[in-house]
Parts: structure tokens; sequence; C-alpha cells
């Protein structure tokens, strides 16, 4: 089983949304038993926190649900339970070199790196717009899931 650790500031934007487009596009493929997806922060200030409303309104509008959903901080654990994490801008690679060595070079660059664009995700946080948001979701987790069937 191939597992995945999406990470964002906050944990209530971003690597939520891609936890869960991930997660439907691999429960279409058939794929659940393949792989197993979570996400979390790089920062603690919105542990215990859902999904931003505006962030699992545009799942649901796309028939993706994220209930249940709590922001978590990520851990020194995490490093080693997870096979690739990946963040969604360079700050969240810089935040999880501080915690993290490396050394298993399990930090991949910034998801939408996979489908070979090179920016950060946008956060809608500071756009308000959520739907460039999951478009630049969408693709980076179509490509990551195309990279790791082949």
């Amino acid at each position: 089983m191939k597992k995945i650790l999406f990470v964002c500031h906050g944990n209530i934007c971003r690597s939520p949304m891609a936890e869960f487009i991930l997660k439907d596009m691999i429960k279409k493929d058939g794929l659940e038993k393949t792989f197993e997806v979570e996400s979390a922060a790089t920062s603690s200030e919105e542990t215990g926190n859902g999904v931003y409303p505006p962030a699992k309104k545009i799942l649901a509008e796309h028939n993706i649900s994220c209930a249940g959903k709590t922001a978590r901080k990520i851990t020194k654990e995490d490093y080693e339970k997870y096979d690739l994490i990946i963040g969604m801008d360079s700050e969240n690679i810089y935040n999880m070199n501080r915690v993290w060595n490396d050394s298993k070079h399990k930090i991949k660059h910034i998801l939408i790196d996979f489908a070979k664009v090179n920016r950060d995700v946008a956060d809608p946080w500071y756009t308000g717009n959520f739907q460039q948001t999951y478009d630049d979701l969408v693709l980076g987790c179509k490509a990551i899931l195309k990279s790791l069937k082949e």
C-alpha cells in the first residue's frame, strides 16, 4: 500500500481538498486497497477545526464529501508512516524540512509540479478563488495518480 500525505499551512483548505479529491479518484478507479491518503498542516493554529466552509462547498459541488475531517499538525511519526509527502507551496516544503530530516527523500515537490506546472497551488485563503484551487488540485492529483499507476 502506498501512503500519501498532503500538507499545507493550516489543513483546512488546500491539503484536505487534495486529500479528498485524490481519494475520490482512487475510489473511482477501484484502487482503495492500493493507496492510503491523508492530510495535515505545518502549523497548529487550525488544529481541531473542520474544513473551511468554502473549500467544503466546492468539494460538495463535485460530489466529494470531506465529512469528519479536522485539521491536525504534522508529527515526527508522519515521516516514517508516509511514503510520499507533498506540499502545496514552497513555504510548506520549507516548513516540512524544518520538522523532518528528509534523509529518505519522501518530501516531494509542490503538488502541481507533478503536472509539470512550475508554481505554487493557488491559496484560496488569500485569493478567495476556490475554483482555481480546485482546478490546480485536480490537475496535480491526476498527475500523481498516473505516475503511481505506471
